[in-house]
């Protein structure tokens, strides 16, 4: 895997990622810390990855247990240390799963699976924050 990070120059704090996979993203930061707020900061992208990571098991390791899942969220929120580098101390997945008959038992069981075997990203994160998850299911 790999991804190349370039500056947006003197203007202010812009970046843009190219990936392996060919995919462009921007960061930036606020305007106290020289950015022009025109895209997500560095630490929220990583928050991102971890809640991208944890959904995509969660809904497919429904799908592949052959539930009838239509919509799956993860809000997380998240606590960083106060001195620099200020990782992320505590973060919070609150998931709701939408689909037709769904047993709650299978969907924490998904989510079970994704924080404790599959999602790299919460296993790296775990190293320094305190992961706590709660589930939503909506049956339709």
């Amino acid at each position: 895997m790999e991804c190349t990070i370039d500056w947006g120059g003197p203007e202010g704090m812009l970046f843009v990622a190219r990936t392996g996979s060919g995919h462009v993203t921007a960061m930036d930061g606020a305007p106290e810390g020289g950015g022009n707020n025109l895209a997500p900061r560095p630490m929220e992208m990583m928050l991102t990855g971890a809640g991208g990571c944890a959904a995509y098991d969660v809904v497919l390791i429904l799908k592949r247990g052959r539930h009838a899942v239509s919509g799956c969220q993860v809000k997380l929120t998240a606590e960083r240390a106060d001195a620099d580098p200020k990782v992320f101390t505590r973060i919070n997945f609150a998931f709701t799963v939408t689909g037709a008959n769904l047993p709650e038992a299978a969907v924490e069981r998904a989510v079970k699976l994704s924080h404790e075997k599959y999602c790299s990203a919460t296993a790296m994160l775990a190293k320094t924050a305190e992961i706590t998850h709660t589930i939503t299911v909506v049956n339709t």
